[in-house]
């Protein structure tokens, strides 16, 4: 996913992610086991999974958003993707965190789940 840019400032409004830790993969893949309810694409090619925080002892922290903040599903959301992370090897611990700052946009979404959902 690429990083938003705060066009003013050139700094990030989204952290970047702990890409070299060596569980970031499986995070990643767990988090692709995740669906919004509504579209039938998972929560990280759609770009709702923002930053995947990995420490040196494997506490992992997620930041989230959804595709609107009226959407049914927010106070499940953040369960099902520790639920889906926890059972991993090597995890400790999991701690997911919902923002809406920046706002989720179709920009966001990968090329896989753009193809799917029938925009490229």
């Amino acid at each position: 996913m690429t990083q938003v840019q705060d066009k003013l400032e050139g700094t990030p409004l989204i952290a970047p992610s702990s890409t070299d830790h060596p569980l970031y993969d499986q995070v990643v893949d767990a988090c692709r086991t995740v669906f919004d309810p509504e579209i039938p694409v998972n929560i990280y090619d759609l770009g709702l999974v923002y930053t995947i925080d990995i420490t040196d002892e494997n506490d992992v922290s997620i930041l989230m958003t959804l595709t609107a903040p009226g959407c049914p599903v927010a106070g499940e959301m953040p369960g099902w993707v520790q639920d889906a992370v926890e059972p991993l090897a090597g995890v400790k611990s999991v701690a997911v965190k919902m923002t809406f700052d920046p706002p989720w946009g179709m920009d966001m979404m990968s090329d896989e789940a753009r193809l799917e959902l029938g925009f490229m």
